[in-house]
């Protein structure tokens, strides 16, 4: 029962964690796409009102016409919406998922002996410890080189370097299912951490300096501006080192921290591409896409890279079903047998591999992720067995 219940809570924290995802990410994107296919007005109306920036659009069988106060407008409006819920409601959804999976079933997920071996109490504060080490590091940096000449390239190159050491360190640390996603989590940590600590204090602000009727400081507007940019190349990144632990192939590499750090790299070039463009259109530029080339390039790399080699002679020779079930015996059925049910599946006798056979196949040898963290060792020569067993038809 208490796993049933674990499965379900599990399922409900996925579900909200996606769906709250989806209106953040949805309307971090609106807003880059806005910010930067902004006008300037023609209308002398609304050069008095102050507007810096306007923009037509059509959507829904209706037009819009959102305008940009660059620092802020004349008066406050009654009804200001806010955007903060969605970031906030993305990670707490999010911490909670990391905490049911792997903090609770440290020794499970978390940890692979044979990556290091270490208490599961050491393991969660060294979880928790990339969380808040990574977001001060990134927030020293943007601090110390965000203001400077040409700040946002030196801070693009040091933060990268900071993601790559923390990719390269989770993964000699930590089982490499645990890792990839604690990269995306540490990256999603800071972006919602800029949220909360410098684009709405910074809004609040603006706010209490034009109900003091004093004059507006612009440095507030051009910080949130800065983390929020910040934010919207983390999003690729953060994405695919999320979706990257359901592909054993990816985190079981040999280089697996070097197979992140490039699909990643793929991901924020792929959305540089796509903020160049917004602004390539309004300023009628060409649209640079061979960022997004580039990126493309980078992934059919990685899956050259990966890709499995050619079947040796002895490889696809005929596998008897004695062979598979010794496999399965040895690696699997400590965890799927009689007295030990996981996921409801059970692989104690020939029936049973028979009837799960493409449970096995799926998960022993397309995602790799089973058994867990390869606790029982399982090898490359033992899941090719399985392969050649269930591609020639599962033969009993």
């Amino acid at each position: 029962m208490d796993a049933y219940l674990l499965d379900w809570l599990n399922l409900l924290l996925r579900w909200a964690h996606v769906v709250v995802a989806i209106a953040w990410i949805g309307s971090s994107f609106y807003f880059v796409f806005l910010d930067n296919s902004l006008t300037a007005p023609t209308d002398p109306a609304l050069q008095a009102k102050g507007v810096d920036g306007e923009l037509w659009a059509v959507h829904g069988g209706g037009f819009y016409n959102p305008q940009k106060y660059f620092v802020a407008p004349g008066r406050i409006p009654e009804n200001l919406h806010w955007f903060y819920w969605e970031s906030y409601s993305t990670w707490l959804t999010g911490f909670g998922l990391f905490t049911v999976l792997y903090l609770f079933q440290a020794a499970t997920f978390l940890i692979d002996k044979n990556v290091h071996a270490w208490s599961p109490a050491a393991a969660i504060a060294a979880a928790l410890g990339f969380l808040v080490v990574f977001w001060i590091a990134y927030d020293m940096v943007c601090r110390m080189s965000g203001q400077r000449e040409g700040g946002d390239r030196i801070v693009g190159v040091l933060v990268s370097a900071v993601v790559v050491f923390a990719s390269w360190l989770a993964c000699q640390l930590f089982a490499g299912r645990a890792a990839f996603l604690l990269v995306g989590a540490m990256l999603a940590t800071a972006m919602s951490a800029n949220v909360a600590h410098w684009i709405i204090p910074g809004q609040r602000k603006v706010i209490a300096q034009m109900k003091a009727g004093e004059p507006v400081d612009p440095v507030h507007g051009q910080r949130a501006k800065q983390r929020s940019v910040h934010n919207t190349y983390f999003t690729l990144p953060v994405l695919a080192a999320m979706l990257s632990n359901h592909y054993g192939f990816l985190y079981g590499a040999r280089h697996n921290w070097l197979v992140l750090v490039m699909v990643m790299a793929a991901g924020a070039l792929i959305r540089h591409s796509f903020v160049a463009r917004h602004k390539a259109l309004v300023q009628a530029r060409r649209v640079p896409w061979e960022y997004a080339v580039v990126g493309t390039l980078m992934l059919v790399g990685v899956g050259a890279w990966l890709a499995p080699a050619a079947p040796s002679a002895a490889a696809v020779a005929p596998v008897r079903f004695a062979d598979v079930q010794a496999v399965v015996a040895q690696r699997c059925a400590m965890c799927h047998n009689e007295q030990v049910v996981s996921k409801n599946v059970q692989l104690h006798t020939p029936a049973l591999i028979e009837r799960h056979a493409q449970a096995i196949y799926q998960q022993a040898v397309v995602q790799k992720t089973m058994p867990l963290n390869n606790a029982t060792q399982i090898t490359e020569a033992e899941r090719a067995v399985l392969k050649r067993w269930f591609e020639a038809g599962a033969p009993p």
